[in-house]
């Protein structure tokens, strides 16, 4: 089973042959900027695609208290390169809204069910990330 940087190098290799398929779903290639180092993080993360063209992906975290830091370093940076299979491309990341949430949530959870769990798990309003193209 791949997972974090051999995940990362093995879908980059592969243009995704290798490691977009995961688990039962799909995963894209999230590049963020680092809020302290300003170096490139790349992260796995599972993916659905939105209805006007972009990706939604969860900042879960497991359910942890904390979010990931590729969430808080897309806030500081929401400018973000993405990879979905062959495909990369740049990408604006924002938080969906209010309106949005509930749909996206409940696709994000028909593809990944534990995120139920993860956010039964902590105090904290998991949000669900929108990567929009630029």
């Amino acid at each position: 089973m791949l997972f974090g940087q051999e995940h990362v190098e093995k879908y980059r290799e592969t243009d995704g042959e290798v490691g977009h398929e995961w688990q039962g779903t799909v995963t894209l290639i999230l590049t963020t900027q680092g809020r302290k180092t300003g170096e490139e993080r790349s992260t796995p993360l599972i993916y659905q695609p939105t209805d006007d063209g972009g990706y939604a992906i969860v900042a879960s975290k497991g359910g942890d208290d904390h979010p990931p830091a590729w969430f808080l370093n897309l806030e500081e940076h929401p400018e973000v390169d993405v990879q979905v299979k062959a495909d990369r491309f740049k990408a604006r990341a924002r938080v969906a809204g209010p309106d949005e949430k509930p749909g996206l949530w409940k696709k994000m959870v028909a593809t990944w069910p534990a995120y139920e769990e993860y956010q039964e798990k902590t105090d904290r309003e998991i949000p669900v990330v929108v990567l929009e193209r630029i």
